[in-house]
């Protein structure tokens, strides 16, 4: 069958689905603009990767040679492995920790994409999460009335507040001796994390049954209390009082970043419906988060739209990237220059018994990684290709593009946007090669209240507990490919797209359910076309 009386013919076979009875004649359902495009990134996109295990490793093909060599030199230090210091042969990678989840950015972005899920015995007992692990947990604590009608210096912007004496993220490695009772607990961090699953089954209309599992952890031996975990009686543990959330957090593809940032602000916020006023179940708003780079230049409102992170919880590359590393690996740098731990009981005592080997500054008297080291690895973050997409002309790619919006999906996975012609970034000019691109990440960059399966309960500047942002599908067909391990969704618990389409609430329910109610094989076309994103 030609292309083009498949496409008649598909018009027909979905206009008669569910239609009434009586009714000869039916408005057929469009095939999307978007079915056939391949290049979702624009200039930017890779078209030789589609098969690759590396498929979302490759520069930009319309960078300059001079940017190109600094993505090459991004991409080496993506793949340093810090060390504890003093490392006197090489001082340039030492200042890892004094605790950390992990020792470079592609153990959490395995191979730029999403890290492999932890696998646990479902008839054992819990896993602690380990070197090879990279989900890690977000910690704050909530304050009783707070209000965010506005975002302020006295309600600090509405950011998370840190818990007192541990900060706002748990780290759950540590350097051989970071903490006190070390000889006991050799390179554990601020607490031991445990892992576990919890199953379900989703039953379909038509009888089909699914497995779905999601993550329940267990914090242990916090290095406050190390006899206690979250289930001792009366816990002394700062850790283990009432007001402290946790959130878990899976890594997530870098690639395009560069893209989405360049995004204009006023695009994003036109797709915001914070009161559904056109009555379809879905709002979205954007968040409102702290601006590390206005507030250095002494900007009086250091407030930008949030753009990365599960919860749209920051608002350049450049953040999002350097906070990882003062995070993720206890590496200072020129936007984060003091330890994540600094002042805290633990580091004192680290630093007391230790001879102040460790305080965060480099061999040059600055953080330790410097600014040329920081500026690349956020370059390469910037300018990573969108892969091509696969499979365009296939006939169950085609009738699932046209699924994917019959059910709804584009009601938060927006498909496209056009990148700013100028536009100035982090008080930097934009990257030429990101701008004017009609691009199609499929997200709509705003905040989803996604129901109480998928809350965490806490809260992140403006995005409440159940509020995660849109993720891009972009890319996401090679998920498995890149990486065969790797999970969906903040805390990988989904294996498959059908599973995280299944855990979709809140406002992505009514689209949960019509793919629900669709037949198998139209369930099956539909995550087909997911897969040739």
């Amino acid at each position: 069958m030609s292309k083009k009386l498949f496409l008649t013919s598909l018009a027909l076979t979905l206009a008669a689905c569910g239609g009434s009875n009586n009714s000869t004649t039916q408005t057929p359902n469009p095939v999307p603009s978007y079915t056939n495009v391949v290049n979702l990134g624009g200039d930017t996109t890779a078209t030789d990767t589609s098969n690759s295990g590396h498929g979302f490793s490759t520069p930009a093909p319309n960078l300059t040679a001079t940017e190109l060599e600094q993505h090459l030199a991004g991409d080496a230090n993506f793949e340093v492995a810090f060390t504890t210091a003093p490392n006197e042969q090489h001082p340039e990678f030492d200042g890892l920790g004094p605790v950390f989840n992990n020792a470079d950015c592609n153990s959490c972005h395995q191979r730029d994409g999403r890290p492999s899920s932890v696998v646990v015995n479902r008839h054992g007992g819990p896993v602690k999460l380990s070197s090879e692990d990279a989900i890690f947990l977000r910690i704050s604590i909530e304050e009783e009335g707070l209000n965010c009608t506005e975002q302020t210096p006295d309600n600090n912007y509405c950011a998370p507040i840190a818990v007192p004496t541990f900060n706002d993220q748990l780290f759950h490695r540590g350097v051989l001796t970071a903490r006190h009772d070390w000889t006991e607990n050799p390179s554990v961090g601020q607490a031991d994390v445990y892992i576990s699953y919890e199953y379900s089954n989703f039953t379909y209309p038509d009888g089909a049954v699914i497995e779905l599992k999601k993550p329940v952890f267990d914090v242990r031996n916090p290095y406050d209390a190390p006899s206690e975990t979250l289930a001792s009686g009366a816990p002394t543990s700062r850790l283990f009082q009432d007001d402290v959330k946790f959130g878990a957090r899976n890594g997530m593809p870098v690639f395009g970043l560069g893209l989405l940032e360049a995004i204009s602000e006023a695009d994003i916020v036109a797709l915001a419906d914070p009161q559904d006023t056109n009555n379809d179940g879905i709002s979205g708003k954007a968040n409102y988060v702290f601006d590390k780079i206005k507030a250095n230049a002494n900007d009086p409102y250091p407030v930008s739209i949030g753009r990365f992170g599960w919860k749209a919880n920051t608002p350049t590359v450049r953040q999002q990237s350097l906070c990882a590393l003062r995070g993720d690996m206890g590496i200072t740098n020129p936007l984060f220059p003091n330890e994540s731990i600094e002042n805290t009981p633990l580091h004192d005592e680290y630093l007391a018994r230790t001879g102040y080997v460790d305080t965060g500054i480099g061999p040059d008297g600055g953080p330790e990684a410097n600014q040329a080291f920081s500026d690349d690895v956020t370059f390469y973050a910037e300018t990573l290709a969108v892969p091509a997409r696969r499979n365009v002309d296939d006939e169950n790619v085609i009738a699932g593009a046209v699924l994917f919006e019959q059910v709804n999906c584009t009601g938060c996975h927006t498909p496209s946007f056009k990148t700013q012609t100028a536009m100035d970034i982090g008080g930097k000019p934009a990257i030429a090669a990101l701008t004017a691109q009609t691009i199609y990440p499929f997200s709509d960059m705003l905040l989803h209240d996604m129901g109480e399966g998928l809350s965490d309960g806490r809260r992140d500047f403006l995005a409440s507990g159940n509020e995660w942002k849109t993720r891009p599908l972009w890319g996401i067909g090679l998920t498995k490919t890149v990486n065969p391990g790797a999970g969906f969704l903040h805390d990988g618990r989904a294996d498959t797209l059908e599973e995280a389409i299944l855990w979709h609430g809140g406002e992505a329910v009514n689209a949960r359910d019509e793919f629900a109610k669709l037949s198998k094989s139209d369930r099956d076309n539909l995550i087909a076309f997911l897969g040739s994103l």
